[in-house]
């Protein structure tokens, strides 16, 4: 069965279920029908989360999305989607998906005001390095990242730009590269406080 074109393949599908309720239908046909039923199955579980990242870009909530999704709230809804999606960083089970967004959420907040707390050190590092000569090129690309960087009044937007720099200084300016590494591990540090944190609470 050719399910290139899935209406024709749900029609075909049907007509076989119908075959097989009356009786009727053949061993190949019922065989054709659950092939095409399971590519079917795959094409659907690929449209739903394309469906609802369209639905989100368009504007709606997760409490609009859950009763769409057949859930109870937008916590479901949400986590229905996480468990569709594909893994870009290896979690092989939905839930686990899950559990990595979350991680990643709990450590995003806890960076973010880690960063708010200290914007005064960041914005005094990032103006240093910008401010270097006579760097490399690929040096001054990060700096010039960093100046851009400044003008955000988000102070966790200047973490990523400073980890980016640190390589590139290392062997000119030992020292500033040393202080942007201590702000790097302080970071991993509270994204995994974080993340240990909200699963004990789980």
């Amino acid at each position: 069965m050719d399910a290139s074109d899935p209406a024709d393949a749900l029609r075909r599908v049907h007509e076989a279920v119908a075959a097989a309720r009356a009786g009727s239908a053949d061993q190949d046909r019922l065989l054709s029908a659950l092939s095409g039923l399971r590519v079917l199955r795959e094409e659907l579980a690929g449209w739903e989360p394309e469906l609802i990242t369209a639905a989100r870009a368009a504007g709606a909530s997760w409490v609009a999305l859950a009763p769409a999704l057949g859930v109870a709230s937008r916590q479901a809804a949400e986590r229905r989607y996480l468990r569709l999606q594909p893994s870009n960083t290896g979690e092989k089970t939905g839930e686990a998906r899950v559990d990595a967004e979350r991680d990643r959420r709990a450590g995003d907040r806890a960076v973010a005001d880690w960063a708010r707390r200290n914007s005064v050190i960041l914005r005094q590092l990032a103006g240093r390095v910008s401010a270097l000569d006579g760097l490399g090129p690929a040096a001054q690309e990060s700096a010039d990242r960093l100046g851009k960087a400044l003008g955000d009044d988000d102070p966790a937007t200047l973490l990523p730009p400073l980890a980016a720099a640190r390589p590139h200084l290392a062997d000119d300016h030992a020292g500033l590269a040393e202080q942007l590494g201590e702000i790097s591990e302080e970071a991993n540090r509270l994204r995994r406080d974080a993340a240990g944190n909200r699963r004990a609470k789980d």
